[in-house]
Parts: C-alpha cells; sequence; structure tokens
C-alpha cells in the first residue's frame, strides 16, 4: 500500500551540480493571489511533466473547494485559475499534435461554505464548475445522499456535461417521470483530436449503499456481467480503455473491473483515474495498466500521460505511464503551462475568479466567530494531544455545548466517530466558511436514555477495537467506515525524523539535482507510490501523519454522582446509530430504532461548534 505523506529517503551518490539560479527559490510570488485574501503562492523546487501522446489533467473529491486554500499557499489557486490552466496545457499540446482530456471522478459537493452555507445548497457552486469543460465525468457517493443532490446531479450537471457525463452502474428516478433510468450514458466511445486514439471510457461508482432511495448503485460485480459492458470490452478497435470511478483505486471494485476487461483484452492498455480516500496514489495493475487518485479539496490536480499508443500517425509500442501530483498553486500552474502572471490570466478565467469572490460575499463565508489561539490538527499531531481536534471536541466542546435542556441534569457519554470532521482549524479566524469546512454535515444528535452506565462505557472500546463483531451483524458497519477517510488508504502512523535529509533529490533534464541545504522547503506532500517517490510536482519537507480511532468520547457528569450503578444517556451523531445499536446488543442490551430520540433537534454538529467557538474564542484576531 502506497502512501500520502511520508519519509523521503535519497541516495548520495551519481549527483549532477546544480547552479543555485537553477533551483526557484522558496520567496514569495511577485503575483496576486487568486482569492482576495488568499495566501500568496511560495515558489519552489518543481519536477516537470512528462508529456505524451494523450495526456490527462484529474481533479476528484473537490467538495466545494473552488475558491481554493485562502490559508495555505500551496493550494491557493481557484476553479478560474485552473479553467485557465488547463486551456493553456491544451493549446500548448495540441500545437504539438498531442491530446489532452479533462476528467473529474466526483464528491463535488459538500465540504465547504461557497456549496454548503447556499439556500438550496449549491446555489452558485453549479454555474462556477460547469465553466471547466470535461472529457469524462461521473458522480461520487456525495452527490447521492440526499434527494435534492441527486436530482441536482442529473437536472443540471448531467445535461451540462451531456456528451462526457458516465454512469455505467448509477440510476436515479426521474422525478418528471417518476421511472428509474440510467443517470447518464453508461459507457462512451470516442477518438481523440489529435492522436486518433480510440478510447473505450467508463464511469464507475464503488458499491455504496447508503444513498437515498431515489437512486440505485448496482454492484460493480453485476454490471462487469451485463450485455452492454461485454460488448464494449468486446470491441475490437479499441487502443485504450478508460475508467473514470469514485473509488480507491486500490478497491476490490477497480480489481474486478481490470480482471474482467483483461479477461478480454489481454494486452489493450488501460486507465484508472479514481478518488473517494482523499489520497495522492498511483497504482500499477500490470505494465499496461495503471490508476492515478488525485487528492482532495482542490489540493491537488493529477497529471497522467501515455505514450506507446497506435494513433494516425504511429504503431503501437510498449506502452509508458507517467503521473505526476501538481500542488495547485499559481506558481506551479505558471510554470507547467510555460506562462506567468502577465499571460496566465485570461477574461474568462478571472471572471469565474470574480463570481467566486462574489458568491463568498454575499454568503457571508468571512464573518468570524471567534479566532483560535492555535493550529488544531486532525493528523498532524498525535490523539490524545493538545494540538489534536479531536483532544479539544473530546475535552472542551462536546462537555461545553452538548447539552439538551429537557435532559441537561442527566449524565451522558456523547459519542463521535472521527470521520465527522473533515479538516484541520487553522490558527487565526474561525469563519462561518470554517464551521462547514471542519463538519459540513447535516444530520444531528440522537440518543438512547437512561442506560446503564456500567455497560454503556463498554461502548467506545467496540467502536474502537471490535470489528468482527459488527461485521457479522451487517457487512456494511464495517468500522473503517467511521474514521476520517484518508485514514482508509494510510495504514500506519507516519512520524518524521528530526534526521531527514535535508537536501533532497529531484529529477530535472534526465539528471538529479540536489536542493542547495539553504533552501528551506515548505512542508507538504512527499508521495510514495508504485512508480517511487518522485511523483509531487513541488519538492516538500515531510509532514507526519498520526491515526485515529474511530470514535471519540465525553463523559459529562454535571451532578458529579458515582455512576456505577447509575444510568446515563447515550448521546451520539446521528451518523453512527447503527453501530450503537449493535454495540449495547453486544453488551446485552436490547435496543432497537424506536428507542432513539433527537438530542437538541434544532442542533447538529456544525451549528454546535460555531456556538461552542463564538462563546469561548476571542472575536478579535
Amino acid at each position: 500500500m502506497s502512501t500520502t505523506l511520508g519519509m523521503r529517503f535519497v541516495p548520495t551518490v551519481g549527483i549532477v551540480a546544480i547552479n543555485r539560479l537553477a533551483v526557484v527559490l522558496l520567496l514569495a510570488l511577485q503575483a496576486l493571489a487568486a482569492q482576495p485574501g488568499a495566501s500568496n503562492p511560495l515558489a519552489g523546487p518543481l519536477r516537470e511533466l512528462q508529456f505524451g501522446q494523450i495526456n490527462f489533467l484529474h481533479t476528484t473529491d473537490t467538495h466545494g473547494w473552488h475558491a481554493g486554500h485562502l490559508l495555505e499557499p500551496s493550494f491557493s489557486a481557484d476553479w478560474g485559475d485552473y479553467v485557465d490552466f488547463a486551456q493553456h496545457l491544451k493549446d500548448k499540446l495540441e500545437a504539438q499534435g498531442r491530446d489532452l482530456l479533462i476528467v473529474d471522478t466526483g464528491d463535488r459537493i459538500e465540504g465547504n461554505g461557497l456549496y454548503d452555507a447556499s439556500e438550496p445548497k449549491g446555489l452558485f457552486t453549479f454555474d462556477i464548475f460547469r465553466e471547466q469543460h470535461m472529457d469524462l465525468i461521473c458522480s461520487g457517493n456525495h452527490e447521492l445522499y440526499q434527494q435534492n443532490s441527486s436530482e441536482n446531479e442529473y437536472l443540471i450537471t448531467v445535461p451540462a456535461y451531456a456528451s462526457s457525463y458516465i454512469a455505467s452502474n448509477l440510476d436515479i428516478r426521474d422525478p418528471r417521470t417518476g421511472e428509474f433510468v440510467p443517470m447518464a450514458p453508461r459507457y462512451k466511445k470516442f477518438t481523440t483530436k489529435e492522436q486518433g486514439i480510440r478510447i473505450m471510457a467508463f464511469g464507475f461508482l464503488y458499491n455504496f449503499d447508503r444513498n437515498y432511495n431515489n437512486t440505485i448503485v448496482q454492484r460493480v460485480e453485476q454490471t462487469i456481467q451485463e450485455e452492454w459492458f461485454q460488448e464494449a470490452i468486446h470491441d475490437p478497435d479499441i487502443d485504450l480503455f478508460v475508467v473514470a470511478g469514485h473509488s480507491a483505486i486500490r478497491s476490490e471494485e477497480f480489481d474486478m473491473i481490470f480482471k474482467k476487461i483483461r479477461s478480454v483484452r489481454k494486452d489493450t492498455p488501460i486507465q484508472f483515474f479514481g478518488g473517494h480516500y482523499h489520497i495522492r496514489d498511483y497504482r500499477k495493475f500490470d505494465s499496461n495498466a495503471y490508476g492515478l487518485a488525485s487528492g482532495r479539496f482542490m489540493e491537488t490536480i493529477g497529471f497522467q500521460s501515455i505514450d506507446g499508443l497506435p494513433s494516425n500517425s504511429t504503431q503501437k509500442t510498449a506502452p509508458t505511464f507517467f503521473r505526476r501530483y501538481i500542488d495547485n498553486n499559481l506558481y506551479s500552474l505558471y510554470h507547467h503551462s510555460g506562462h506567468d502572471s502577465s499571460t496566465f490570466h485570461s477574461d474568462r478565467g478571472k471572471n469565474i475568479t470574480r463570481a467566486l469572490h462574489e458568491a463568498r460575499q454575499a454568503l457571508d463565508l468571512d464573518q468570524t466567530f471567534g479566532c483560535s489561539a492555535k493550529d488544531l490538527w486532525m493528523s498532524r499531531a498525535p490523539y490524545p494531544s493538545k494540538n489534536s481536534i479531536f483532544s479539544w471536541l473530546e475535552e472542551q466542546v462536546f462537555p461545553g455545548i452538548v447539552n439538551d435542556t429537557q435532559r441537561g441534569d442527566k449524565p451522558r457519554l456523547v459519542i463521535s466517530n472521527t470521520g465527522a470532521i473533515r479538516f484541520d482549524i487553522f490558527k487565526g479566524a474561525f469563519t462561518k466558511d470554517s464551521t462547514f469546512i471542519i463538519c459540513p454535515f447535516t444530520s444531528g444528535f440522537h440518543y438512547i436514555k437512561d442506560v446503564p452506565y456500567n455497560k454503556a462505557k463498554k461502548l467506545i472500546k467496540l467502536l474502537n477495537g471490535g470489528g468482527e463483531i459488527f461485521a457479522q451483524v451487517d457487512a456494511t458497519l464495517a468500522l473503517s467506515r467511521l474514521e476520517p477517510v484518508q485514514q482508509k488508504g494510510i495504514l500506519q502512523d507516519i512520524i518524521v525524523s528530526e534526521t531527514v535529509d535535508p537536501a533532497p533529490l529531484f529529477a530535472q533534464g534526465g539528471h538529479e539535482m540536489r536542493v542547495p541545504t539553504d533552501v528551506a522547503l515548505i512542508p507538504g506532500y512527499t508521495t510514495i507510490d508504485d512508480a517511487g517517490d518522485d511523483g509531487d510536482d513541488t519538492i516538500h519537507s515531510p509532514i507526519s501523519f498520526y491515526r485515529v480511532p474511530n470514535c471519540i468520547q465525553s463523559l459529562i457528569n454535571p451532578q458529579a454522582v458515582d455512576l456505577e450503578t447509575e444510568n446515563v444517556d447515550v448521546v451520539f451523531n446521528e451518523f453512527i446509530q447503527p453501530w450503537i445499536l449493535v454495540g449495547l446488543k453486544f453488551l446485552g442490551l436490547e435496543y432497537t430504532d424506536d428507542d432513539v430520540a433527537k438530542y437538541m433537534p434544532d442542533e447538529n454538529m456544525t451549528t454546535m461548534i460555531a456556538k461552542w467557538v463564538s462563546l469561548n474564542w476571542p472575536d478579535d484576531c
């Protein structure tokens, strides 16, 4: 299994001397940031892109972050900048007789105030997103949790990309007819403009089972047996299969698709584009098949190129595959497109940037609720610790705010899964936008009253270590569904040593070059994948990654009573209710959904965090 963040060890031989001027120093760019108030990008040592006959740009799991990261220089470019970058790169490649295709693999919603703060949700983001041309696009799971979001996908996004949207295993009930129909065409066969490469493309969603009942996600193992799929993979006039899917590239679903294609086409190249795990990753299926996962939250623009394909001017040779993870900031985008601040920004891109800014203003996303005195991390600090966002929730937020006035005098255990939190809190202003970035989910808290404490206290241990218990009851209750999604792809702590090589190597012009020791690298992605440790376009210093438990718990005892013989309320966020009921049953307590009631019915995790911040953090930054 490859990782997203990790230490990097490099050899000390074969180093070509490099003039310091050839390395881009870490100086602030003399250019305006993408969004007003966004951090200016910092220049750093870059690895080049390697162009092929066919090239791809890939985004996934953007979750509404189309204005970029205002507080993180490495990811501060916005959607308007991406539109300009894609167009410049397309022009550059087509002038060389090469093709460029743009791909997005879903989860475009939920996770940022730009989408979540509007009424209705996505009021601004749908128009902004579709300013980017797409050659291949599919749905993620987040588009399907609610009836309105899936219908928006069907009635807005699918028509906007009528010739590009693919839904190989997804149906929806058409709200106009009441009939279930494919969300979009099952596949797409096309020939590229410049090279004449014949492509068969699919658009899959992993075996998702928590969708609203107006959609049907057919299991992948069933879909690949259907007649249309068999006909598609038997088509003799195909040079390349492309599988765009909202699925981890190291998943059973992609394994099944790969094996089914290979059962018919023994060596036809296959390119997978995945996501869902929010990590950078690259997988080698075989020498002619690779998969690319391009991170999360508009931090990463994935780049993929393939050479050696038959085309209208060349014969087939042994195909070669190349990947690069581009940090989404103007410095990287300028460099890879061959432009600078004076030539990069088009009127179209500027208009998109302006629309993003106006949308943020209309939604008042910069409204400040309080000021954090320090950074609070999901995975960069160990749990428990004073810098862990989960310790902060457990020790301060839940005890301070989770209190239903009808049950306020009752002792309670408050339990939340760590997957309910989506991002870090940075030192400084905690804004309206921050509330949705940290926790965009609208589900509230539920509770079961008067549960014997001597048994209820054992729940947390089960939720964090009793995997077989839950899986035996229901295969869909895997405990991994409770943890932060990026943790699924990083299976152990990655702790950065203080003795990391301060002068890493990077490839440039076919040579290995060492970054001068007086250049302070920016902390960031140091990805290790199946192709090695040179995939990131920007050379960073590594960041530690600490895994966290599935769930955290606060014990709140207002009357300070001895609880061993007492009953308590078991309070939990709505998402984990099935696990709570199974856990209590294992402990000998029979509860059903009928025993569950709403706790603080007018609140949810998002609003409660905002209230706590308003009450406890100073508002003057």
